[in-house]
């Protein structure tokens, strides 16, 4: 499925903030998010969400060619980075409605300590705390174009055996979430995620 090209108003204003951590993930500040993304990025806070359909299906989607980081990348559902005094939870419903139109239902922590920093071929620099949740959402995906090109659901097993065969294909951060959110998952069997994948626009 494609993202829709309608731009909403709700999306990350120009002067969002990050909150920034200590090496212990203690709070020691904010920055400026456009800012503080380059090749020596200092530790903040973030989260990463899977979404659930009622038949067990995780959602996937593929990153705008727009974004800075990992352009056109097949990744979680969605991402982002508590505001200075936002609960985490709070964040993840509103970040879910502002990239893919949904409200969560069951929202829980997959990984309260996941943590990882990874380089892009730019030279940019991910360098996140970042607590992985998962959720489950009814009703139809609307997508916003400027973040989300691209999405598909598909079998957890089948999403996890790819990460393992082809990691290059996936963000860096979901191939390391991947056993977390598998171990809160019902695996079995599922159909090949190679048949489950479309271009854009198809």
């Amino acid at each position: 499925m494609t993202a829709s090209s309608a731009p909403r108003s709700q999306d990350e204003a120009p002067d969002e903030r990050v909150v920034l951590l200590d090496e212990s993930a203690r709070a020691i500040g904010t920055a400026d998010k456009l800012l503080v993304h380059d090749t020596c990025t200092r530790l903040h806070l973030a989260f990463s969400c899977y979404l659930f359909d009622h038949d067990g299906n995780v959602l996937v989607t593929r990153r705008a060619l727009s974004k800075a980081t990992w352009p056109g990348t097949w990744t979680n559902s969605f991402c982002g980075h508590p505001q200075p005094g936002e609960a985490i939870e709070d964040a993840v419903r509103r970040r879910g409605g502002q990239e893919l139109g949904v409200a969560l239902e069951d929202l829980r922590v997959v990984d309260a300590d996941f943590r990882y920093r990874a380089s892009d071929s730019s030279g940019i620099v991910e360098n996140e705390v970042c607590p992985v949740y998962r959720a489950t959402v009814s009703g139809e995906i609307s997508a916003n174009a400027h973040e989300v090109m691209d999405w598909t659901w598909t079998h957890p097993a089948a999403l996890s055996k790819a990460t393992t065969l082809t990691p290059f294909a996936f963000s860096p951060w979901m191939v390391l979430q991947m056993p977390s959110l598998m171990s809160t998952t019902a695996t079995g069997g599922g159909g090949g995620l190679a048949n489950n994948f479309r271009s854009p626009g198809t």
